[in-house]
């Protein structure tokens, strides 16, 4: 009994909390009161701590996640930046090719407006050395290029093509055989007469009666006169102009070619 007087009366208390004896109600109260309250403030604290910790593991967490999504957002815009500087390089060399271009088709201009202005000026004097046949249709048509050449609205490629046909025009004169009515100077005086053109091999006229006929002189730049002889071929070279006989050879009179020297 005297040993059990000299244990501690905490010791006590914590003896009888693991053993399962408490003390009296009244027993020891006043010193116990603020450690419990301690030891619940303590474990509260730590509640909140773990839950502090919790959050931030949580928003730790969205952060890790917003970071990699962020990380693949940045490699999809590398790949799309990458992938507009080529296009941007290549939209600035074909700029660089169209810039060059335009330079090219502003010299082409300067140099083929003066190739066209003279291209006009041969036909013209194809057509003033030429047989005398359509000189009003074909006069008509070369004006018309002159005018054409002096309007900023129609291009310089419609310009160029008006001028090539007009060329392939006169080109086919050489390859057909047409006749035609036409009014010439016969001898001092003006006459209506039928005309057969071959190719530009000759060009024949026949009057309406069909009783005198003539070719054209390239050398003396004259009609002339035929032999009534021809009367007859030349009528039956005009009805197969006019398709009312079948093609058929005529003879007709060509000039003797000249001496080569």
């Amino acid at each position: 009994m005297n040993l059990v007087k000299h244990i501690p009366l905490s010791c006590c208390l914590l003896l009888g909390m693991y053993t399962g004896i408490y003390p009296a109600a009244g027993m020891a109260a006043g010193p116990l009161e603020p450690a419990i309250k301690d030891i619940v403030a303590g474990n509260e604290e730590a509640r909140q701590s773990q839950t502090r910790i919790d959050k931030l593991d949580d928003q730790t967490r969205d952060l890790v996640q917003e970071y990699r999504a962020t990380l693949e957002q940045t490699d999809s815009l590398n790949i799309y930046n990458g992938q507009l500087e080529k296009l941007i390089k290549k939209q600035q060399e074909d700029l660089a090719s169209i810039t060059d271009q335009m330079r090219n088709v502003d010299e082409t201009q300067r140099n083929i407006v003066p190739l066209m202005l003279r291209m006009i000026d041969v036909l013209e004097k194809f057509m003033a050395l030429d047989m005398p046949f359509l000189m009003q249709e074909r006069h008509a048509r070369l004006q018309t290029i002159r005018e054409i050449m002096d309007r900023p609205d129609v291009t310089i490629p419609e310009k160029f093509r008006r001028i090539m046909e007009a060329y392939r025009i006169e080109l086919e004169y050489g390859r057909t055989l047409e006749t035609m009515s036409d009014t010439i100077d016969l001898y001092g005086a003006y006459s209506t007469v039928n005309i057969l053109r071959i190719g530009r091999i000759a060009l024949l006229y026949q009057t309406l009666d069909g009783k005198s006929s003539g070719y054209w002189d390239k050398e003396d730049r004259a009609w002339k006169k035929l032999d009534d002889d021809y009367n007859k071929p030349i009528r039956h070279g005009i009805q197969i102009a006019r398709k009312q006989s079948t093609p058929d050879f005529f003879i007709i009179p060509l000039a003797a070619p000249e001496n080569v020297k």
